[in-house]
């Protein structure tokens, strides 16, 4: 080949290296745009903004399949809320009436659930189906068996006795009871009988019991065993005397700063721990009712119930995971997983401040708002009014940070933890807490 040619061919090669890195560019900025869209969409679709979807489909008409991380579609979202314009605008641009989301609920479900009876009958004279959990026509499928080698955790459950068993909560899925095992008091979370053949209950029944067979801490509830080849499916923690601390909060109001921050110690501790690199876990349902109060003389806590958490594998310490919808409970919802946004480990910290701001206050933030109405008050960029007397200034501070709009800037739960500790320092400490102070 002449040293012409070759230097054609050569610059033919980078060229085409050239156009291939611009075509990768091209594309990346294009997924970028596109997952943008995707929140706008359901953002819109949310905050009844019927204009603002109409002009995103306009642009961009196959965003009316677009789905969160739970795989809800903008009309998933507008019939729960019983958003009539909004749901209308979406059929019009030819909207899956009957989509179903990861629980297979789709849009009439999740109205019939709401019980918003102007949808429910706008929804049906599309052709809408209830199929799911909140609808009235669910159908189980048979699967395979959860787990299928035996573990060492598996429990008998001949060997569970509910004679005396108490009522400890009650959710969609199932029922928390106290029961016994071997004689020792256990808490049980035991899924409805009806549910347990459903693919994405046992699916996300198998989640949690894979994820606690890994935790070991003293600030988390410990995992005792399940029963997966069996109905009804069950899980099986200790049994904490105390209850939770939405309950103690209720009965005792404001507490003192000194207790306030061992109460916050203890939550940090945990919070720590499962946000340990690189098998981070983001609890994503962070709340006094899921914090749980070892005895009545409350001198230990312990995080608990990780239903909605989800397990993942940090590469880089800044990673932010597409997990958007509203995953968790509105009164401790940071605004990002509110406003259908990528969010990371921080929302975590967002509602520890929350928790921690009700420990010192001895009310909820923004107890008079109902909880959906404080989430969308927060997303506006408001926060709680301080009140106490008892939230000194170093505690004020460490609550705004964690509350902080902008993620990056709030603290990481290590972070948290060294700053109490030297907050501890400055107050008197509550006697009955001696045994656990180190």
């Amino acid at each position: 080949m002449s040293s012409e040619a070759s230097a054609t061919a050569g610059d033919g090669g980078e060229q085409a290296v050239s156009a291939a890195g611009t075509s990768a560019g091209y594309d990346k900025q294009k997924e970028k745009a596109r997952v943008s869209r995707t929140s706008l969409i359901l953002w819109h679709a949310h905050q009844n903004d019927a204009a603002a979807v109409r002009k995103l489909l306009e642009e961009d008409p196959s965003l009316v399949h677009a789905r969160d991380y739970d795989k809800r579609t903008p009309l998933h979202v507008a019939s729960l809320h019983g958003w009539i314009d909004v749901v209308n605008c979406l059929i019009e641009f030819g909207a899956d009436v009957n989509a179903q989301d990861r629980w297979k609920n789709t849009p009439l479900a999740d109205a019939e659930g709401a019980r918003k009876q102007k949808m429910i009958e706008l929804l049906k004279s599309h052709g809408g189906l209830s199929y799911g959990q909140n609808g009235s026509h669910f159908e189980p499928k048979p699967v395979q068996p959860p787990i299928p080698k035996k573990c060492d955790w598996e429990i008998e459950p001949a060997e569970l006795d509910f004679s005396n068993a108490a009522m400890i909560g009650k959710g969609s899925f199932g029922e928390i009871v106290k029961a016994y095992w071997r004689g020792t008091p256990v808490a049980v979370k035991r899924i409805l009988p009806s549910l347990s053949d459903d693919r994405l209950v046992i699916q996300d029944f198998r989640h949690e019991v894979d994820l606690l067979v890994k935790l070991r801490h003293p600030n988390i509830v410990q995992f005792l065993g399940a029963v997966t080849e069996r109905k009804s499916l069950m899980l099986i923690t200790e049994y904490l005397r105390g209850g939770d601390l939405h309950q103690y909060l209720k009965e005792k109001g404001g507490l003192t700063p000194a207790t306030a921050v061992n109460f916050a110690l203890d939550i940090a501790r945990g919070m720590t721990y499962l946000h340990n690199e690189p098998n981070v876990i983001i609890h994503r349902d962070l709340k006094p009712r899921n914090v749980l109060v070892v005895n009545s003389s409350a001198d230990h806590l312990k995080v608990g119930d990780f239903g909605l958490s989800k397990l993942i594998k940090v590469q880089n310490s800044h990673d932010v995971y597409k997990m958007t919808g509203e995953t968790g409970s509105y009164r401790y919802m940071a605004p990002e997983v509110f406003k259908h946004r990528k969010y990371d480990k921080k929302v975590d910290v967002f509602s520890f401040a929350m928790i921690l701001y009700e420990m010192l206050e001895g009310e909820p933030p923004f107890a008079n708002y109902e909880p959906y109405e404080a989430a969308k008050h927060v997303s506006d960029g408001h926060r709680p009014s301080f009140r106490s007397k008892g939230c000194t200034p170093d505690l004020r501070e460490l609550i705004v940070k964690c509350w902080d709009a902008d993620m990056n800037q709030r603290p990481s739960f290590l972070d948290i933890l060294k700053r109490l500790e030297k907050i501890k320092e400055t107050l008197p400490s509550d006697h009955h807490w001696g045994l656990f102070t180190s």
